[in-house]
């Protein structure tokens, strides 16, 4: 149960970076209807479809097809994201003077090292040859 909860979680997570959101899922049956309209109207493929809607050939066919415009409202994933972020920065005239620091450099250590390693085997562990 809780593998299915973490795949459920992990596809809700991976679907939100795409971007998709439940609306969108929603149309899928308006996609399919119009993809199907476009196979018989046009001849088009899936991926011509695809290109007309999404890609490169998406400006050139809305100019050709206006009377197709509400048909293309409702497709999904036509949703566009924008973030803008606007920082301003106002410097001030201020009669503040910033001081110099001076930074001093300390040379006494406050630290120490103990070995604490200790080793239940006090023979070596290699044994070369000793001479004769």
């Amino acid at each position: 149960m809780s593998k299915l909860i973490c795949i459920l979680l992990s596809g809700f997570i991976l679907m939100q970076s795409f971007h998709v959101v439940a609306e969108d899922l929603l149309q899928i049956d308006e996609f399919l209807e119009h993809a199907q309209y476009h196979k018989q109207e046009y001849g088009d493929n899936f991926f011509v479809f695809l290109s007309k809607h999404y890609g490169k050939l998406k400006l050139e066919h809305n100019n050709k097809h206006q009377e197709e415009q509400s048909d293309h409202e409702q497709l999904p994933f036509q949703c566009q994201g924008h973030c803008s972020i606007l920082i301003g920065f106002i410097p001030f005239q201020t009669s503040y003077h910033i001081n110099t620091l001076e930074v001093t450099k300390t040379t006494k250590t406050n630290f120490h090292y103990l070995n604490l390693y200790a080793s239940l085997n006090n023979k070596e562990l290699l044994h070369p040859p000793r001479q004769a």
